[in-house]
Order: structure tokens, then sequence, then C-alpha cells
């Protein structure tokens, strides 16, 4: 009795897809240039300079956001990981993005049922239903590849599928080189945010977010690791295919996208701590570092009286993979030399981990300052994180005629670093929008190689 092959994965229109995206893509600069010569004819005809930019400003963000949203892939990627950034803007520039940016950390348009079943049996065999006998019919949660059901397994748990789009590394791929293109043309919409580099890294790590046996390799691992932890919680991995990834239900009322929005002092400080912990204590345990820490992924768990409680981790598509199994301890001795002011020896160590090339000059007091947003945290017992301090931060290490600024364009990144680099900066950013206070220095000599008061 020979096997009956099974169905082909569903497909979609991917030509005349990608040429409808790739037209909502390039509409974006256009857009903002359409909207900025209507502005200029406004404020000739007497409206107030400051009432057309917000104007132009929270349509531009409307546009951008809308459409990312929409696009899913790449493009939607891209706006969730400017949306950890949005702390860094100048007021007047965030207030208008600000929602935009929130609402895509959790929400994108879903795919049809049918077609959800359809790639269940694709991937999971003609059996599933054996398996996974109840499925909710509409999504719980939306990724940029992908969305969440909620549903029951054959051994009693509750667990989350997730089932990656049709189309979906076609489609992430065909929006990372859009977006590369029009990375210098887009530029204003965004003022003041690099773009290129955040494409580019969105390029070099796309095929591992589609893999989705990676993903649950990692998952597993995560959950192995902090399974007894009394702080974190990280749902196992249930069953997985080339599409679809089932892991156990983690039962939680909200992201941490609701604490950044009202939460209270305690509950800011609280989240922000372990958040904080989680990054940098995964790495040692795991040989991974968690690289996705958009408050989305990150769940609260309260307790039964309604108390801060656990924090819940998600999403284990962009991991980066540690070859010393753990962070660099060239990181933290570095960060400690910075902490220490001890500028010189700071400068020869950037040198011997290749941060600085070979017949580079840089004065060494300026390095240091341009290092402020990483050590500044380290050198008090509690550090408050906010947006006004990121803001100050960020406007002075991206204005050219800052010394700051000439420094950051003299130092180089070993690719080792990127990834980590990114993260760090990205939860730095998360820790602003919380406007939490955490014990930064306590947690890195904890869990950082090499941050440990030097003898």
């Amino acid at each position: 009795m020979t096997e009956e092959p099974r169905k082909a994965p569903p497909s979609t229109a991917l030509p005349r897809k990608a040429a409808a995206r790739t037209a909502k893509l390039a509409a974006l600069p256009l857009g903002y240039a359409g909207r900025s010569a209507l502005g200029l004819g406004k404020r000739i005809g007497g409206k107030p300079a400051e009432a057309v930019l917000s104007e132009i400003q929270q349509r531009t963000a409307e546009q951008l956001f809308r459409t990312l949203g929409e696009l899913k892939g790449g493009a939607m990627k891209f706006g969730q990981m400017l949306s950890v950034l949005e702390a860094a803007f100048p007021e007047e520039l965030a207030g208008p993005y600000r929602d935009q940016l929130t609402r895509l950390q959790d929400a994108a348009p879903p795919m049809p049922t049918q077609t959800v079943r359809e790639i269940l049996e694709h991937d999971l065999g003609p059996d599933w239903k054996e398996r996974l006998v109840w499925l909710d019919g509409g999504p719980t949660a939306a990724a940029s590849i992908g969305q969440v059901h909620q549903g029951h397994w054959a051994d009693g748990r509750e667990v989350a599928v997730k089932v990656q789009y049709p189309g979906a590394g076609e489609a992430l791929m065909s929006d990372l080189r859009q977006l590369s293109r029009l990375a210098r043309t887009a530029a204003p919409l965004v003022p003041g945010v690099d773009l290129k580099p955040l494409v580019a890294e969105l390029q070099a790590r796309a095929a591992d977010e589609l893999d989705y046996h990676l993903e649950a390799e990692a998952q597993h691992t995560f959950a192995e690791a902090f399974r007894d932890d009394p702080d974190i919680v990280v749902p196992d991995v249930v069953e997985v295919g080339d599409t679809v990834l089932v892991t156990e239900w983690l039962e939680s009322p909200a992201s941490m996208a609701s604490v950044i929005a009202d939460g209270t002092h305690e509950e800011r400080n609280h989240y922000g701590e372990l958040f904080v912990r989680f990054l940098f204590s995964g790495p040692a345990r795991t040989g991974m570092l968690h690289a996705d820490p958009h408050p989305g992924n990150y769940r609260i768990l309260p307790t039964p009286d309604g108390a801060p409680g656990r924090l819940g981790v998600l999403d284990f598509g962009a991991v980066a993979r540690l070859p010393e199994r753990g962070l660099p301890e060239a990181m933290g001795r570095l960060l400690r030399i910075a902490a220490d002011e001890d500028e010189a020896e700071l400068v020869e160590g950037l040198r011997r981990e290749g941060f600085i090339k070979d017949r580079i000059t840089v004065d060494p007091a300026q390095v240091l300052d341009y290092l402020a947003p990483f050590v500044e945290p380290t050198k008090v017992e509690r550090f408050r994180f906010s947006r006004a301090w990121m803001r100050t931060q960020f406007a002075r290490v991206n204005d050219p005629r800052s010394p700051a600024y000439t420094v950051g364009m003299k130092l180089n990144l070993p690719p080792s670093y990127l990834l980590i680099h990114r993260t760090w900066l990205a939860g730095v950013g998360v820790l602003c929008q919380l406007e939490c206070e955490a014990p930064f220095r306590q947690i890195l000599t904890e869990s950082l190689p090499g941050f440990a008061e030097r003898s």
C-alpha cells in the first residue's frame, strides 16, 4: 500500500502581489514629498510652520506604518525594529509616530482559516487533527511572517500554533530588497535614523527567521534553561514543521507594551529589571542571545492578586548563536574599563578587539564620550532610563557637529558583535520606553563575563 502524496502548500499569486507590495513601498517617499510640497503651500498661505510640520508628520506616520502593517514580511519586521527605537526620536517627531509604531508590535491582518488548515495538513500530515484536537478559528496574535492560533493538544495541553504566511520567504526577501533601495530616499520618513544598516541586518538574518526548525531548537534550549527560573517563563516546543511551530500556550493578559503605555511605577521597574536579567543571563545558560527585544515578545504574568509577577518570553526566530557560549569576555572587560574612565586602556582594548583599525587615530576622551549611552547606566547602583535621556544621547552621537559623531565614523563594528550591539541598543530603547529604574551595574556584574571589578 503506497502512501498518498501530501498536498502542495497553499500558493499565492506572488508576481502580482510582489508588484503591488513594491508599488506601496515605493509610494512612501513620494507621499512624503507630496505632503511636504503641500505643507510649503500652506506656510506661504499663512499657516504656522509648527502646525504644518505636525500635520505632515502625522500623515506620514499613518501612511508609513499602515503600509508596513499591511505588507507583513520584511516591511513589518522593519517597522517592529523601528518601534523599539521610538524613544530616541525628538518628542515633536515621536508624538505623531508613537501610536502607529506601537500598533505594529501586536497586530497584522489575518489569513483565512481555510489557508491555515491547509498549511497544517501539509506540514503535520493528514492526521494532524488527531493531535491538534481543537483550533481557534481566528488568530490570537500576528507576527511579521506568521500568525498564532490557540489550540488544544491531544494530551490535554493548551498550545500556541504559529503558522507562517504562504509565500512569506519570497515576500520577506522582496520587501528587504525594496527597502534597501529606498533606504536613502526614505530617510526623511524617520529623521535621525540611518535606515541602511537596519535593513542590511534584517537581510543578513532573514533565512534563520524563516526556518521554524531552527527556531524550535532555540526555543527548546531556552525553555530547558529557564524551566525552574522563578522570574522567567519560556514555553516549550510541542511539534514543528517547515512552516508550523506548535508550542505550549502562555496565558498572559498583555504584553510589555501595556506596561509602556500605562504601567505603574512599580510595574515599570519590576518588568524592566526582569527584561534586563533575561537578556544578560540567557547567553551563559544557552549559548544564545535572544535578539528580537521588541515589547510584543515579552508577556506579563501578574500574580493572582494583580501584583507584578513573572515575565514570559516568546519568539525565538532571531537569536545570536555565540561561539564562546556566552557574551564575549572582552565586551564586559572593555565596558568595565570605560566605566572606570581609563581612556588609554579603553582605546588600546578596542584596538585589540578590532573596534579601532590600524592607522586610525582617535581622541581617547572623545571615544569615552561616544560610548556614554552604554557606559552611564553601569556607573551607579540604580540607573533611571528615560525617553529624555535617550533622546539626548541619540541627538549627540548623530549630530555631525558633535565630536562624538566624528568618533562614531572612525569606529569599526566587528561582525561577531553586530547582532549583540543591535540587541543591546534595542534593549536600551525598550528600557527608555518603560521609563524604568534598574540595578543595571549589579546585573552586569552577575551576568556579563569580564565586567566584575578589576583587581
